[in-house]
């Protein structure tokens, strides 16, 4: 349970700010926003509240936050700290700002809702406030103290309940509708497609900074990592990848899928010759590739998913030790069975003591497989969401293993195209081509599927994966795919269509994989009863579906 920050990673002023934030942060329920420095002016003054709370079917909230010592003696307030003493107006500062948010929001045309129910308090996180506290301008409710701090969110709700014979509380759309107006959000439709260039350089910067993991790993030669879709986890295995390849060492850097295999290859190109890990695709091609394996057929699962990685074991052993590797990096690791790690750990040259990283999503395991590796490996979190919008990232946070933070920003909504499951791949080709027509370049766009492949899709194929592979990358079509093959990649717009599932003990995989797939704009078509049925109530409900009954 985590409120959306606005800004997300605020400059605090004080720590006792930064106290106050970080506890009503992580008390504050999903739908909540909370405002860090929200600064208000006009010809008479210029104000900043400290913290403002907007807080669907509850209110809002604005709080002055002090720090130090606080006393209140003879009407006069004052503030101690650091061999000084100073007199303070708390409640008078938080007021002014609860009428200046008031006044703000009754002047902006885009605020349609009337005033919403408001309070105003002060917080004292380093201060205790005896329960028995009261002053005129400020009672016991209006104040969060030291020792309430670990019910802080609840205090704010106290404080609001008690002016509850003001208008109702903001519904989650008008919550929405105060964000747009206090902080701004994507600008018109038709700059959609300039606002989502600018965001893919914000997300990659933010992505880059990931790399700090990196380096609290980098003497960790076996290590597991560990986050959800859109914490940058393709982005690190490749880093890695190339840290370890500079470093020295001979690399292997594989995953299963052939879509991300041919991502991974292409981004390695972009390296120095000394960056390059030495082997970069799936783990099947190593044995073919690197081992002079048999090929064997695409129908026949019991060469890839047996014998293969049998075959694979005895090859790699019998090569000489120059041949091997020193590391193996291993990029959506939950996609590998229990047969395909020894055969990878054969191909070390050290297989005791070898390198291996791995970067895994459990919430992914879309195939019937139930792999781990089999020795021990320490295990690093990811936690923030990075590369997905907000809309994008809550609408798909309740599929994901954990909770997450929402650090990729402000995006246009999420669309939902209700339709029979038969009809979805028509729909989506009509929603995809509205896309081109708003003025995203075909490069940009993807359409997903869940259950049959799109036609289009059928048709590229037949010319061998390589070439379909090839087409991901060009620029005069949309690419056309299946949930299957795409994780570890992602669009600037994704329409996903929800035509059925191949094996509905894997349907709610499937779907966390598509809704996590476009990066700023995401249009799902489909049945509401079967998205309800597969993704709960939660999805239904981000994606517009409706309550069910």
């Amino acid at each position: 349970m985590t409120a959306r920050c606005i800004p997300p990673e605020p400059e605090f002023q004080s720590a006792a700010e930064r106290e106050a934030w970080q506890r009503l942060r992580t008390q504050l329920p999903d739908g909540a926003v909370l405002f860090h420095g929200l600064r208000f002016s006009d010809r008479k003054q210029d104000r900043e509240a400290d913290l403002v709370v907007a807080w669907p079917g509850v209110g809002v909230a604005v709080a002055e936050v002090k720090g130090g010592q606080v006393g209140l003696a003879d009407a006069v307030w004052t503030q101690s700290g650091r061999g000084t003493v100073k007199e303070i107006h708390p409640t008078d500062q938080a007021r002014i700002c609860k009428y200046l948010l008031r006044n703000y929001l009754s002047e902006d045309r885009r605020w349609r809702h009337g005033w919403p129910r408001l309070a105003h308090l002060v917080v004292f996180p380093f201060t205790d406030v005896p329960a028995d506290f009261a002053a005129p301008d400020c009672p016991r409710w209006m104040v969060v103290g030291k020792g309430d701090l670990d019910d802080a969110a609840g205090r704010v709700w106290d404080a609001l309940r008690w002016v509850a014979d003001q208008p109702p509380p903001p519904t989650a759309e008008q919550v929405d509708d105060l964000v747009e107006c206090l902080a701004g959000r994507m600008l018109p439709q038709v700059d959609l497609v300039a606002a989502a260039e600018e965001r893919e350089r914000v997300c990659d910067l933010l992505t880059e900074r990931q790399a700090k993991v990196l380096d609290t790993i980098r003497l960790m030669p076996r290590v597991e990592v560990r986050g959800g879709a859109g914490s940058g986890k393709t982005w690190l295995a490749v880093e890695r990848a190339r840290r370890l390849a500079a470093g020295g060492q001979r690399v292997g850097l594989v995953c299963y899928s052939r879509g991300l295999a041919a991502f991974l290859q292409r981004r390695v190109e972009l390296f120095a010759p000394t960056e390059r890990p030495a082997y970069v695709g799936t783990f099947h091609g190593l044995g073919v590739d690197w081992l002079d394996a048999p090929p064997g057929s695409d129908d026949d699962s019991d060469y890839w998913e047996r014998r293969l990685p049998e075959a694979m074991r005895g090859l790699a052993e019998a090569r000489a030790e120059r041949d091997r590797f020193d590391a193996f990096v291993v990029d959506e690791a939950q996609d590998f069975a229990d047969a395909w790690w020894p055969a990878l750990l054969a191909a070390l040259r050290d297989p005791d003591h070898g390198g291996l990283t791995v970067f895994a999503d459990e919430g992914q395991r879309v195939f019937a497989r139930q792999g781990r590796p089999p020795v021990p490996l320490a295990e690093v979190p990811l936690d923030e969401n990075l590369r997905n919008t907000r809309q994008i990232a809550q609408t798909f946070g309740s599929l994901a293993p954990e909770q997450m933070r929402y650090r990729g920003g402000d995006g246009p909504p999420v669309r939902f195209v209700p339709c029979a499951t038969d009809d979805a791949v028509g729909v989506a080709s009509d929603a995809a081509d509205a896309l081109l027509d708003e003025g995203w370049a075909k490069q940009h766009v993807t359409l997903l599927t869940t259950g049959r492949r799109h036609p289009v899709q059928v048709e590229r194929q037949e010319h061998g994966q390589d070439a379909y592979w090839a087409s991901y990358w060009d620029d005069d079509d949309l690419f056309y795919g299946h949930v299957l093959g795409f994780k570890g990649l992602e669009r600037p717009a994704v329409v996903l269509a929800v035509n059925g599932f191949r094996d509905r003990t894997r349907a709610q995989e499937m779907l966390y994989v598509g809704l996590s797939r476009a990066r700023d704009l995401l249009v799902v078509c489909g049945d509401p009863t079967l998205v309800r049925e597969v993704g709960g109530e939660a999805v239904a409900i981000r994606l517009g579906c409706g309550r069910k009954g």
